[in-house]
C-alpha cells in the first residue's frame, strides 16, 4: 500500500533580518578584499553576529562567528601577501579575538534568554496548576462540610434517643464521635478561611473589642480541654496585676479564632500538671497578648517558617499539627495592622505573642467604650 504524497510545503521568502545580515557580511568582505591588509574592515563583522546569534538557532552563532574570523585572518595573505608587517598581524589578531569574544558573549546572552523563558514558562505552568489544586481543595472541602454537618446532626439525634434508648457506653462512643466529627468540621472551615483569605483578602467587621473579656471567654470555653490533659490555665495581667480592659479596634470572631488557635496550640503541647499563663500587658501604643507553654520548645531554625501554610517542621510540636491554625492567625492578625511571632521560653516550653494597636476610641478613664456607661 502506497503512502499519498505530501502536497509540497509553500515558498516562505527568507526574513528581512537575515537579508540584512548577509548584505552586511557581503559589504565587510568586499571592503576587506578589495582594500590593503592594513585597513581593518573586519569590525564590521560584529553587526552580523549579534543578527544572527539574536534570531538564529545557538549553533549558527558559532559557525559565522568562525566564518568571520577565518576571513579577517584570510586578509592578511589576500589580496597582496607581500604587504604583510607585525603591526598589520597583531592588529588582525585582536580583530579576530574581539569577534570571537562577540559571538561567544551572544551566545552565552541567547542561553540565558532561553533560560529565562524557560523558567518563566516553568513558573506559568506551576502557578497553574497550583491555581487549579487549590480550586479543586477550595470546591472538595466546600463539598465536604454538608455531609460531616448531617453526620453530626445525625450522631446528635442517637444522643438525644430520638431513635430509641442508647446504653452509657454507646453515649459515649457517640459523643467521641461528635467530638471527632466536630474537629473535623473546624478543620474544614479553617481551609475555607485560609484560601478565601489568600484569594479575595480578609475582611473584617471591626467593632470595639475588650481583650481581655475575649480571652477569658476563650479560656473558659476550653477548660473541659485543658482539664482532660490536666493542664491548668491562669491569667496575668502585668506589672500592676490588675485587671484591666485592652480594647482594639477589631473584628471579634476573628480575634477569638486567634485565642482559641494559641489556646489549643498551647493545651495540645503541654504535659499533665503543666500551666499555661495568658499575659495580657497594655504598653504605650499597643496591647500586648502572650501565651506561655512549658511543653517542649521549637527548634531556632523553625521559628522564621513557623506561621507558614503548611509548615511542617521537625519537632513534636509540628509533627502534631496541620500548620493551618497559626496560618490563620497570622492572616487575622496581619489583616488588624499587629505583629504576631513565636519564642522560646527558657528553660522549657514556647512563647506566643501578638500585638495590636490600641483603639483610640475609648474612654480611657473609665475603661469602657465611649459612649457606654460602666455598670452601677
Amino acid at each position: 500500500m502506497h503512502s499519498r504524497p505530501q502536497p509540497p510545503l509553500p515558498y516562505q521568502p527568507p526574513p528581512q533580518w537575515l537579508w540584512l545580515a548577509l548584505g552586511s557580511m557581503a559589504i565587510t568582505f568586499v571592503l576587506e578584499f578589495s582594500t590593503p591588509s592594513e585597513f581593518i574592515f573586519g569590525y564590521a563583522y560584529i553587526a552580523p553576529i549579534l543578527l544572527i546569534s539574536a534570531r538564529s538557532p545557538r549553533p549558527r552563532t558559532a559557525q559565522i562567528t568562525t566564518m568571520v574570523i577565518a576571513l579577517t585572518l584570510l586578509n592578511l595573505w589576500l589580496p597582496d601577501p607581500s604587504q604583510i608587517i607585525l603591526a598589520t598581524v597583531v592588529n588582525r589578531l585582536i580583530a579576530a579575538t574581539a569577534l570571537g569574544i562577540t559571538g561567544f558573549l551572544s551566545d552565552r546572552s541567547r542561553h540565558y534568554q532561553e533560560t529565562i523563558v524557560y523558567q518563566q514558562k516553568q513558573i506559568e505552568a506551576n502557578q497553574t496548576l497550583m491555581g487549579l489544586r487549590e480550586d479543586f481543595t477550595y470546591t472538595l472541602t466546600h463539598d465536604l462540610k454538608t455531609p460531616l454537618l448531617g453526620a453530626i446532626e445525625t450522631l446528635k439525634a442517637f444522643q438525644d434517643r430520638r431513635f430509641g434508648s442508647i446504653v452509657q457506653a454507646q453515649h459515649q462512643v457517640i459523643g467521641t464521635m461528635i467530638r471527632s466529627h466536630q474537629t473535623s468540621l473546624q478543620l474544614l472551615n479553617t481551609l475555607l478561611d485560609i484560601y478565601r483569605n489568600d484569594a479575595e483578602g480578609l475582611h473584617l467587621d471591626l467593632t470595639l473589642v475588650d481583650l481581655t473579656s475575649l480571652a477569658e471567654e476563650v479560656a473558659s470555653s476550653l477548660l473541659d480541654l485543658a482539664a482532660s490533659r490536666r493542664v491548668h490555665l491562669s491569667f496575668n495581667y502585668g506589672d500592676t496585676h490588675l485587671r484591666q480592659s485592652l480594647w482594639v479596634n477589631g473584628d471579634r470572631l476573628q480575634l477569638q479564632r486567634v485565642f482559641t488557635n494559641l489556646l489549643i496550640n498551647g493545651i495540645n503541647h503541654s504535659q499533665r500538671g503543666d500551666r499555661i499563663e495568658i499575659w495580657l500587658e497594655s504598653r504605650d501604643s499597643y496591647h500586648l497578648v502572650k501565651i506561655l507553654d512549658t511543653g517542649s520548645g521549637i527548634p531556632v531554625a523553625d521559628l522564621p517558617h513557623l506561621f507558614e501554610r503548611f509548615y511542617q517542621g521537625q519537632s513534636d510540636r509540628q509533627a502534631k499539627g496541620t500548620g493551618l491554625g497559626l496560618y490563620l492567625s497570622r492572616q487575622i492578625i496581619t489583616g488588624h495592622g499587629g505583629t504576631i511571632w513565636a519564642e522560646n521560653r527558657m528553660p522549657s516550653g514556647a512563647l506566643f505573642c501578638f500585638k495590636l494597636p490600641i483603639s483610640l476610641l475609648h474612654n480611657p478613664s473609665h475603661g469602657y467604650p465611649s459612649g457606654e456607661n460602666s455598670p452601677g
